[in-house]
Parts: structure tokens; sequence; C-alpha cells
């Protein structure tokens, strides 16, 4: 799904995030259990973090598993509504721990929901109500 140097870069994010105190380097502002969607099998949680320099963080907890499908997205949503334009890039693997950096134009706080998204049809293929 992604090249290994993105895994690796990806991997030094999430451990930045986590090496020091939590309190210190990100704090968890919401998180949520995946539900599948069109028939499809998602389960596991996500946290949304805000990271101390004003960015955000999605992290797929080591449970979180898809079935399959093609062209898996991450990104937000608000209310059962997909917001294509907060597509956090394509899914990094069918299961496992994975770290999303969030884009400075997006705001989490506008979404209530993480999705897993497939692009290549247009449905949810899991969704995780933030709270």
């Amino acid at each position: 799904m992604t090249s290994i140097l993105s895994k690796i870069a990806l991997a030094a994010v999430f451990a930045a995030a986590v090496s020091a105190p939590l309190t210190a380097q990100a704090d968890v502002v919401s998180g949520g259990t995946f539900t599948g969607a069109s028939d499809h099998i998602t389960t596991g949680n996500v946290s949304v973090f805000k990271t101390a320099d004003g960015g955000a963080l999605v992290i797929l907890d080591s449970n979180f598993s898809l079935d399959g499908a093609p062209d898996p997205r991450v990104g937000f949503g608000k209310d059962g509504v997909f917001a294509p334009l907060s597509d956090l890039g394509e899914l990094q693997d069918l299961g496992g721990t994975q770290v999303y950096k969030v884009p400075a134009s997006v705001n989490v706080d506008d979404f209530n929901e993480v999705y897993i998204w497939c692009l290549q049809f247009g449905v949810p293929l899991g969704v995780a109500a933030l709270s």
C-alpha cells in the first residue's frame, strides 16, 4: 500500500508522539471504535491526538482490522457524511497500528467521525464515532 520509506517515516512520527509523556507531546482529544459498513468488516480503535506544535495525528490502534477493499483511505466525516477534503491518505495496512498526520488545512474539531473510505466506489468501509 505505501512504500517502506513512508512506513518508516510514519513509524518515526508515532515513536516521537509516544516516546515522551503524551501530556507533554500530544493530547488525546477524541477516540472511538470502528464498525463495518457497506458489507465490510472493520474493527478496532482509533484515537485523535493534538500535538504540542499545533498539529494533529490519527492513530489506528494495534487491534485495527479491515477485511479488504480496493483503494481504502482514512479521513474524517460528520454526522454520517464523509468529508473528501479530510482525506489523510491511503490505508497503510489492513491491520495493526498506523499513524496519519492531519494536514494543517483540516481542523479535527470540525468532525465527529473517522472513516475508512473506499475511494474507488465512494462508500464507507468502516466508521468510528468520536467521543
